[in-house]
């Protein structure tokens, strides 16, 4: 079992319109694996808990919202980032905007202006798919949720026909916390817009990314270590969604990430 010396304060953000019931039983395989720590998942406005909330229009205002979440909460930092797609980069301006308050971020399967061109930070074969998908966005009729999630699946996991038991779940969650399209919208618009800066932030670093991602060329992830001269660990076969496909994976890389940041 492993045990850390101090408790850690985990952070999850999840990526566009997604929430933290999206983590599913990964949060909990990562606290188990480090019983000693605390693992926190958070809502972005305009998701989840906060689903009607507008979304902000910029990045680094949702760092400002995560930040002002956490002190209403008394969740003190430093905090430890584990986040994913527009999660990363939320968490990535988080640690550049206040490293003192940032111990260290887990950065997975994302992609940033201007390391990677708009056709890698979202493949264009995607696109009568997505077109799809906002068709059916506000659908309620039988079954119109687990449509849309059925969609969102199949664009994020590589691994949808062992994973069709998450479909349900997710439609529920859809149902009660519904993401508004013009809040999909203004997240798209915020993650279209970030720009990360050309050197890395002052906080150890990890880059997850998945080599089979559908949505999102590797490529992005591997563009980013290259500029900031930080390790980017690949799966192999995993989808976009590479805690959902393979979640022990990703908490067997955090955990060595996090022996060799202690």
């Amino acid at each position: 079992m492993h045990r850390s010396p101090k408790p850690r304060q985990w952070i999850l953000l999840r990526g566009l319109t997604r929430e933290s019931a999206h983590w599913g039983d990964f949060a909990a395989g990562l606290l188990q694996a480090l019983p000693n720590d605390h693992v926190l998942a958070l809502d972005l406005p305009g998701n989840g808990q906060l689903h009607t909330v507008p979304s902000p229009l910029s990045v680094q205002t949702m760092v400002q919202a995560c930040r002002s979440e956490l002190a209403r909460r008394a969740v003190a930092p430093p905090y430890h980032l584990l986040a994913m797609s527009l999660g990363a980069m939320v968490a990535n301006e988080w640690a550049t905007a206040a490293p003192g308050e940032v111990a260290g971020c887990v950065l997975i399967n994302t992609s940033m202006r201007p390391f990677s061109p708009f056709y890698q930070r979202l493949r264009p074969h995607n696109l009568v798919t997505l077109l799809q998908l906002m068709c059916k966005w506000r659908s309620q009729s039988a079954g119109g949720a687990e449509a849309v999630e059925e969609i969102i699946l199949r664009i994020t996991s590589n691994r949808a026909p062992d994973r069709v038991d998450v479909i349900a779940p997710w439609a529920a969650v859809r149902r009660r916390r519904p993401v508004s399209p013009s809040n999909a919208l203004r997240q798209l618009v915020a993650a279209a817009l970030y720009r990360a800066p050309a050197v890395p932030p002052r906080v150890p670093l990890l880059l997850l990314g998945s080599i089979q991602d559908q949505l999102v060329a590797n490529q992005c992830s591997e563009s980013i270590a290259k500029a900031w001269g930080v390790p980017l660990h690949k799966h192999p076969s995993a989808g976009h969604d590479l805690p959902l496909d393979d979640p022990q994976w990703v908490i067997n890389e955090v955990l060595q990430w996090a022996d060799w940041t202690a």
